[in-house]
């Protein structure tokens, strides 16, 4: 069966209980910069954004949320309830600094639009908080570079949601291409699905007031102010450029971190990039309806992802193929996946739950199995996919400097201006 991305959560996080389990920490900091833990302390946990995947999130760690953030008041109280239903009542608030300032609150898993993950992580990283960011890490190139550093620099450990690294069929899939039984990796196709912004025999809405409840300065924050429309808020950001980057950094996101991890390049990236795209003839909104994209690596492995293309990622080599999706995977021939790994074959890091993978390595303060470094990387490789179809230009690639070679408009694409007061510092 395929399952969808909320019932993978559900069915990753039932596996160890994560929702139901009271975790504790060896050594914790307790105030900034403070590296000497208590012992035996309770993982305190903040939910930041809490609709749609936000209350999955949220449910997961039920037991040890002590605090909620959400700019939409229905939301607020929805997961105020929520948590009644496991613990106490928690803290609430719409602005997501009053939880940075809490020393009842540990860790945070921010499950924001997308436009707001570089400030929470790298404000959360500046107040001693351990965090969980849904996928895609960030906005744009430079804000990835932004959390890495600040999350470094304070000893802080980031997991980026790309829980399907958690899934044993994706690692599965990435053991057997680095093993090399499929020969010389000549392509990997990847497939994305289209937009789903609204059903299609509606039309736009039209702007208006923000309705009472929704506070919609803070909703914006650092991205430009623009009049409400119903259409652009929620799940909906997905699809406009201020706040995110459509299926490329949706799907994308989870399909090219896997293709990265296989091709071994989760500190490097593609050396060129170009695509097309089509749009909304009406400009209902933003992101492409339908794209193509293709990177070529050092080593001369191209990756195409597209729309239309088989859903989940197809790895070919010169010796057969292997088909990975979410609930599947398969291989041509079939022998391919047969045979058994060997000691001596490539091994990856291996997590059951990635939530719980999370929670271990607070505990343990090593690395989880998509750090910041890691999320900023396959990031990367989805933002230059959207500069490139953007530009309708071939762009080349530095992954050392982390720069665009040759295009200094494409260039300035990598980072992007804040609204006042909002810095990333």
């Amino acid at each position: 069966m395929t399952l969808s991305r909320r019932s993978f959560l559900r069915t990753a996080a039932a596996s160890v209980s994560v929702g139901g389990v009271t975790y504790f920490l060896p050594p914790f900091p307790q105030s900034r910069g403070e590296d000497k833990p208590k012992p035996s302390e309770q993982i305190r946990i903040a939910s930041i954004g809490v609709g749609n995947q936000g209350t999955g999130n949220t449910k997961i760690h039920a037991k040890n949320v002590v605090a909620v953030c959400e700019v939409d008041d229905a939301r607020l109280a929805e997961a105020v309830k929520l948590i009644e239903k496991s613990a106490k009542t928690p803290f609430a608030t719409t602005d997501y600094r009053k939880i940075l300032d809490r020393k009842d609150v540990d860790a945070v898993v921010i499950t924001t639009p997308d436009h707001w993950h570089a400030m929470m992580c790298v404000d959360a990283c500046n107040a001693g908080k351990d965090v969980y960011c849904e996928k895609p890490l960030t906005l744009t190139i430079a804000e990835g570079r932004a959390i890495a550093n600040a999350a470094a620099k304070n000893k802080r450990i980031l997991q980026t949601g790309s829980q399907q690294r958690s899934d044993e069929r994706f690692r599965r899939a990435c053991e057997y291409v680095r093993s090399g039984r499929l020969g010389t990796i000549k392509e990997v196709r990847v497939g994305i699905p289209g937009p789903n912004w609204i059903d299609r025999a509606k039309k736009p809405a039209a702007d208006s007031q923000p309705p009472a409840g929704l506070n919609y300065d803070m909703w914006i924050g650092p991205a430009p102010m623009r009049p409400f429309n119903q259409n652009r808020v929620h799940y909906l950001f997905r699809f406009f450029w201020d706040y995110s980057g459509g299926q490329v950094t949706n799907f994308g996101a989870h399909h090219l971190d896997i293709t990265q991890w296989a091709l071994g390049m989760d500190a490097s990236g593609p050396s060129t990039i170009e695509g097309t795209a089509t749009y909304h003839k009406d400009k209902w909104f933003e992101t492409p309806e339908k794209c193509s994209i293709t990177y070529t690596y050092a080593n001369g492995a191209k990756v195409v992802c597209a729309n239309g293309e088989k859903g989940g990622c197809t790895f070919i080599g010169t010796k057969g193929t292997i088909f990975v999706d979410r609930g599947k995977i398969t291989a041509t021939p079939e022998d391919i996946l047969k045979e058994e790994l060997k000691d001596t074959d490539t091994h990856l890091y291996v997590s059951k739950s990635h939530h719980g993978n999370w929670l271990d390595c607070i505990k343990s303060r090593k690395a989880p199995i998509c750090d910041a470094e890691i999320g900023h990387r396959s990031a990367t490789v989805c933002h230059l996919g959207n500069i490139a179809i953007r530009t309708g230009r071939k762009l080349t690639w530095d992954p050392v400097k982390e720069e665009i070679v040759g295009d200094k408009e494409a260039a300035a694409m990598a980072s992007r201006s804040y609204r006042e007061p909002w810095k990333l510092t």
